[in-house]
């Protein structure tokens, strides 16, 4: 009989210090078990005069370090990820009419997202990891962007990029370069790694 996926883990439940969908999908269907436990920090504040392309890797740090402190003993995973387009750091929007100003702003016109993660126990940064990956934006219509908007609600509003790569997102899109899990958020193949290597996953 095969293993089960969650049968290859072999340490405690594995505590997500985000909120995000889809890290946690990628999480359950790697067989991780997880708890959520989003950290309650200040993000706006906590990027000022931090560099664009240091900015998710600072904000994953210091979310596994805030929920570490939380959870004695447990390994906390904080990740996060941010978007540039011609130098500019987007933010998520606050409502659908920000989602279609911004999405037509990326129209055409390539984008880098970095993600990064970082795993904390007790307050210290055990092992962090950064990923960058660029997305080529088809020239949609408005028509066409109207339509992915009205079919994806309040979602759209979940994302900095206003699009999930996995779902809608991929009418938007002309062409990627880098790796899947990096869009979605969380470049788990270095995380899992990390855990191999320290006897939380069977190798």
């Amino acid at each position: 009989m095969s293993e089960r996926p969650e049968q290859l883990w072999l340490g405690a439940p594995v505590v997500l210090a985000s909120r995000s969908a889809g890290r946690a999908r990628i999480l359950r269907n790697a067989g991780v078990p997880f708890t959520v436990h989003p950290a309650d920090i200040d993000e706006r504040t906590l990027e000022i005069g931090v560099a664009h392309d240091e900015l998710a890797l600072k904000l994953a740090q210091d979310k596994a370090r805030h929920v570490s402190r939380e959870h004695p003993s447990a390994i906390v995973l904080g990740a996060d990820q941010t978007l540039t387009i011609a130098g500019a750091l987007l933010h998520k929007p606050g409502a659908m009419g920000q989602a279609r100003d911004q999405l037509l702003s990326m129209r055409g016109r390539s984008h880098t997202l970095t993600s990064a993660l970082a795993v904390a126990r007790d307050g210290e940064i055990l092992f962090r990891h950064r990923e960058t990956a660029t997305i080529i934006m088809r020239r949609f219509s408005e028509r066409t962007l109207d339509a992915y908007l009205a079919a994806m609600g309040d979602r759209a509003l979940a994302s900095v990029g206003c699009y999930e790569i996995e779902g809608l997102g991929t009418h938007l899109i002309a062409r990627i370069d880098g790796d899947w899990f990096t869009i979605v958020g969380l470049p788990i193949l270095p995380f899992l790694a990390y855990c191999r290597k320290h006897g939380l996953l069977r190798d």
